[in-house]
């Protein structure tokens, strides 16, 4: 009985969990009570404020004054472990859902855009930006626009923890959402390690298929250590973290248009475009498609951690505006 109890208490806290993550702003009993109700848990405001307290004290969340709650990093963690049985092909909806928020419009330059937040300590904030930069330089990013935000702010859905700063880097599903918006289907297939030889692109050497996975791929291959960023940078070998999507064949003309369009507005993670029906970097292609071969957002992190720099990372971590982004040489 005791135990049962306490399993369904553990399934109302990973629900309210579920529900601040699937917004950007912090959120307060009575919405979060409204949203557990659409998915058929009956909670009442007093109970949400009462479990609660209980993922405050465990550190899943983080009051944020009269405006309610947000999901921390530890939250998140914990929410993707709980829901990981149930959530094969977690990463391909996560996409779809990114890309169908996306509102940038790169002609305007304006709109929101996905983003990826990383987590780095106060102290190493400035020897991570220095490992960095070679990254940003050498082009092996999906911009070179940034943003940072303090502790207590957030970065998309992430609010920074105490003593670290967050870096959001732009996320390569900014493209997935900005060609949804021009009528262009794209499939994500999988996220890779991409070996590059005397600065151009050879093969994938690692793929996870973004239908069979729960977890970030980039965050995955981070924590492996099976990046080579800097080197890729420096000399042009090594290897870097990159993304690969399809699109139909007819559609390529609009497709350069659009990748054109993205890179006079700093999103530059375009990285191959192949041609019709052919392989790109040892990779086959449907019939009447076009492979795409996107820079990982955040191979720029993979220098910070390279370099021996303890960062915790979110891909993925939800929208942010056009506007808040600066130059990281502004950093």
């Amino acid at each position: 009985m005791v135990q049962g109890a306490r399993t369904e208490a553990e399934r109302k806290i990973i629900s309210i969990l579920k529900v601040l993550s699937e917004s950007s702003e912090p959120l307060g009993s009575i919405t979060i009570a409204r949203e557990l109700e659409r998915h058929g848990i009956f909670l009442s405001e007093r109970g949400v404020r009462y479990h609660l307290r209980i993922t405050d004290e465990r550190g899943f969340t983080q009051p944020m004054g009269h405006d309610g709650r947000m999901l921390t990093p530890d939250g998140l963690g914990e929410l993707r472990m709980a829901l990981a049985p149930e959530q094969v092909g977690f990463m391909h909806d996560k996409l779809e859902l990114l890309a169908f928020q996306t509102t940038f419009e790169p002609q305007k330059r304006t709109g929101k855009l996905p983003i990826n937040t990383s987590l780095i300590d106060k102290d190493k904030f400035r020897k991570a930006m220095a490992a960095m930069k070679v990254v940003f330089d050498a082009g092996f990013c999906a911009s070179r626009l940034v943003a940072t935000a303090a502790e207590g702010e957030k970065l998309g859905s992430v609010v920074v923890p105490a003593g670290k700063v967050g870096l959001a880097t732009v996320c390569s599903a900014a493209i997935n959402g900005v060609l949804l918006k021009a009528g262009v289907p794209i499939e994500s297939r999988f996220g890779g390690v991409l070996e590059i030889r005397q600065g151009e692109p050879r093969r994938f050497v690692a793929i996870i298929n973004y239908n069979g996975t729960s977890l970030d791929p980039s965050e995955q291959y981070i924590r492996a250590g099976m990046t080579d960023v800097t080197h890729a940078a420096k000399s042009g070998n090594g290897r870097i973290l990159a993304n690969f999507r399809e699109i139909p064949a007819p559609s390529r003309a609009m497709v350069e248009e659009k990748v054109e369009s993205l890179r006079q507005a700093g999103i530059d993670g375009v990285y191959v475009l192949g041609n019709t029906s052919e392989p790109v970097c040892q990779i086959t292609v449907g019939l009447n498609r076009v492979g795409m071969v996107l820079l990982g957002g955040l191979n720029p992190v993979c220098a910070a951690v390279e370099a021996g720099i303890e960062v915790e990372n979110v891909a993925e971590s939800g929208i942010i505006d056009y506007q808040q982004l600066i130059s990281f040489a502004e950093l």
